[in-house]
């Protein structure tokens, strides 16, 4: 009968029987095993020295190894092999527990340290809150004394109350608009038709895909970024609107937040980056202009000019005055300085809501959108409506000047894009689009040449052949926002999948 031992897998010189398991072991390593642990090493039942059975045999005959040199040789070898494993095990043992008691002490920490950041953060935000509501002591520039006239009202909090009676359009101020518009238009002229030589070909910017996404901006809670605009003077500077209901200033070469601007108490609808300060400004359903230093990272302005939600935002070339509209039917032109409303008009004939708004390049006249599909143009200085054009159905979701000047896209919610020539006042051009299409967000490049289309996916037209050079379909959801960075370089685009997009080579 051949007898194998259970630890060694190996034939016994002294065999023994353990009555617990009924398995055979070496005695020498039975013995050292119910010394260190006191069990059967098969069952772990309780097993002492005492209880083993020894196993009378013939003295067995091993091989004898080719290179063994003695049986004694051999032996001491074995020994000091299963020794030396022996106590590794048991080191790898007590490294073990060590490493347990480490992670768990560990896991303690950071569990300690996310308690601690929460309550940090949740006093950060309510601390940016209450500085939101003071008076604003830094910023653009201290706000000008009002004259004792025309007292300021304000409100819990120390913000301005809306005011009733509106400052007017001063000569001073109608001469500072005309003054910038001569400027432009001459700037414009010696540009003439040249199209800068650092300008993307169409032929590169059909080969444009993916290249960045970024989706932690804003709020998982509450998804979707619902406005988009970039730095006209660093591009690399990226403008959102959440509907977290806070505004977001992202830098693209660094893929890092700048800063989170919070203070609106609905939704951020509308976004513009000031082109020569580090300043933006947003626009909210709770009918608030908020203006907002991005070095402070605090609101240095709230502008309330309006009695309903804020629809559309648009900032003059001097960069010194908002355009704004409102579902209260009105638009109005304020003073980003101090806040205050220069001049406050509707068209009583129409009664209807507007929906965007958006100044011409030069500054003098500006466009608005309705929610009966009406384009209205108006004349700033005079304050009067100066054209009409009607032909959309549904309401007016995004207009947009060109360049140069000449041309207008409009988009609304029947699924077609026109082309309004403003010498002529027709439309010369209309786009249809796939069924069901909305579109959401309608801008020119800084050169005039391609016009991009942001809604139920992103599409790029070269202007004058009007024909389709570009078309992505990467987010998941409604796109409302599209920008082209400098000289079409790239393009970026957000959407209600709360993802930021970039596009380029």
């Amino acid at each position: 009968m051949s007898l194998v031992c259970a630890i060694s897998n190996e034939m016994p010189e002294h065999p023994c029987v353990s009555p617990v398991s009924s398995q055979v072991f070496e005695r020498r390593l039975i013995e050292k095993y119910i010394a260190e642990n006191g069990t059967d090493p098969m069952n772990g039942q309780p097993l002492s020295e005492e209880q083993l059975v020894d196993i009378k045999v013939s003295h067995p005959i091993r091989p004898k190894a080719p290179t063994a040199t003695s049986i004694p040789a051999i032996l001491k070898s074995l020994q000091d092999e299963w020794d030396a494993v022996m106590l590794h095990s048991f080191t790898l043992r007590q490294q073990l527990q060590t490493t347990r008691q480490e992670l768990s002490h560990a896991l303690y920490q950071h569990d300690a340290a996310c308690r601690v950041i929460a309550r940090l953060t949740k006093e950060v935000t309510a601390a940016r809150e209450a500085l939101a509501t003071l008076k604003p002591q830094a910023g653009l520039v201290a706000p000008q004394a009002v004259p004792a006239s025309q007292p300021a009202a304000v409100g819990a909090g120390g913000e301005p109350m809306e005011i009733s009676e509106q400052v007017g359009m001063t000569p001073e101020i109608i001469q500072k608009l005309q003054d910038k518009a001569t400027i432009l238009t001459t700037e414009r002229k010696k540009r003439g038709k040249t199209v800068p030589e650092e300008l993307v070909r169409s032929e590169d910017l059909s080969k444009y895909r993916q290249v960045a996404s970024h989706a932690g901006l804003h709020s998982a809670s509450v998804p979707g970024i619902l406005a988009l605009d970039l730095c006209p003077s660093d591009t690399n500077k990226v403008l959102t609107g959440g509907a977290d209901k806070n505004v977001v200033v992202f830098d693209k070469s660094e893929e890092q937040i700048v800063a989170t601007l919070k203070g609106h108490t609905k939704k951020v609808t509308s976004v513009i980056y000031h082109p020569s300060q580090s300043v933006v400004f947003s626009a909210s359903p709770d009918s608030t202009i908020r203006v907002w230093s991005v070095a402070g990272g605090n609101c240095v302005q709230v502008v309330r000019a309006h009695e309903g939600g804020v629809t559309g935002l648009s900032l003059h070339a001097t960069g010194d005055y908002l355009l704004s509209s409102s579902e209260d039917q009105y638009w109005a032109f304020s003073d980003i300085e101090t806040g205050r409303v220069l001049t406050k008009v509707t068209d009583e004939s129409a009664g209807c809501a507007l929906t965007c708004a958006q100044f011409h390049p030069d500054g003098l006249i500006f466009g608005t959108g309705t929610a009966d599909s009406q384009i209205k143009i108006w004349d700033l200085k005079e304050r009067t409506n100066v054209a009409n054009f009607p032909g959309h159905s549904g309401p007016v979701t995004s207009i947009a000047f060109s360049e140069n000047g000449y041309y207008l896209a409009t988009g609304a919610q029947d699924s077609s894009l026109k082309l309004w020539d403003l010498r002529k006042l027709k439309n010369f051009k209309t786009i249809t689009l796939d069924n069901n299409y909305e579109v959401k967000s309608l801008v020119f490049d800084q050169s005039g040449t391609y016009l991009a289309v942001g809604g139920s996916d992103i599409r790029v037209y070269i202007c004058k052949q009007w024909s389709e050079v570009l078309n992505f379909t990467n987010h998941t959801g409604l796109v409302t926002g599209v920008a082209f960075g400098e000289n079409a370089q790239f393009l970026t685009s957000a959407g209600m999948d709360r993802s930021l997009k970039f596009y380029s080579l």
